[in-house]
């Protein structure tokens, strides 16, 4: 009971992650120091697609649920649970572009009202 458990919550946690790392980027309009936060889960998840690098929250999961008596994870996180269920496999590119594209616009947003606040007259 204790490692489905935690399994679950693994994957609760990776999909709080992946949302993290694909709208992130638009918390930091409001608060400009997360945006050092979103760059580090945005780099690691561009890491992960370009190198094939493992997560450790997969790592975990696929732990847990074998230790739970249940089957592993058919593939990757992504794999299991988005590519196929949420969109069709050949769209698999078509998703990571609007991932990017979405980091990529969450990004100029958050610079852009840097610099608007870096002009704007401090009230006194």
């Amino acid at each position: 009971m204790g490692f489905r458990i935690l399994a679950d919550a693994t994957m609760l946690v990776h999909f709080a992650f992946l949302a993290w790392v694909v709208f992130g980027g638009f918390l930091a309009w409001r608060w400009p120091s997360a945006i050092w936060a979103h760059l580090a889960a945005a780099l690691w998840g561009l890491s992960s697609v370009v190198f094939g690098l493992h997560c450790p929250l997969t790592w975990v999961e696929e732990r847990a649920r074998e230790r739970a008596g249940e089957a592993g994870l058919s593939g990757g996180f992504i794999d299991t649970y988005l590519t196929g269920v949420i969109y069709p496999e050949r769209y698999a590119g078509l998703a990571q572009a609007l991932v990017a594209v979405t980091v990529a616009v969450s990004w100029a947003g958050a610079a852009h009202r840097r610099r608007v606040r870096a002009r704007r007259p401090e009230l006194s």
